[in-house]
């Protein structure tokens, strides 16, 4: 196979430059995980009732928007979030706080009227559904 001089070269092929790779990477992520900031802890205020802990309320994303694009109606909200990037239908449900049946009526509203098109995607873990804005859609929520 190898002649016994060159048994060092397989050593550091195989051995040193891949964890020469990976150590910076584990020290860095322990830096990250032991310097948590105290400010973390304060600023999550969690509301107990019965024994029981939940998280505050979410803000709005009103407050994110410019005043001269306040939007006044649920789609627009919702157009507004899509626009931002979200694709994921528990995403916008999460960062509005609306229940479920009344964003899957929004939605259906907003296919129906062209501003926005459901994409499914084939991935490792089954299929995924990406909810995607049209360029009718972009321009309705910037009009």
């Amino acid at each position: 196979m190898a002649d016994e001089g060159f048994a060092w070269i397989y050593l550091l092929f195989f051995l040193i430059i891949p964890l020469s790779r990976v150590i910076p990477r584990l020290i860095q992520k322990m830096k990250n995980k032991n310097q948590e900031s105290p400010d973390q802890y304060t600023q999550r205020t969690y509301q107990s009732t019965n024994d029981t802990f939940s998280d505050p309320p979410r803000k709005s994303f009103q407050a994110e928007i410019p005043k001269e694009m306040n939007p006044k109606t649920q789609d627009m909200l919702v157009l507004g979030e899509l626009n931002r990037g979200t694709k994921n239908f528990n995403s916008i449900q999460k960062n509005l706080g609306m229940d479920s049946s009344t964003l899957e009526k929004i939605l259906e509203s907003l296919e129906n009227q062209g501003l926005m098109r459901v994409q499914n995607k084939q991935g490792i873990f089954g299929t995924k559904v990406e909810l995607i804005i049209t360029d009718k859609g972009f321009k309705k929520f910037y009009s």
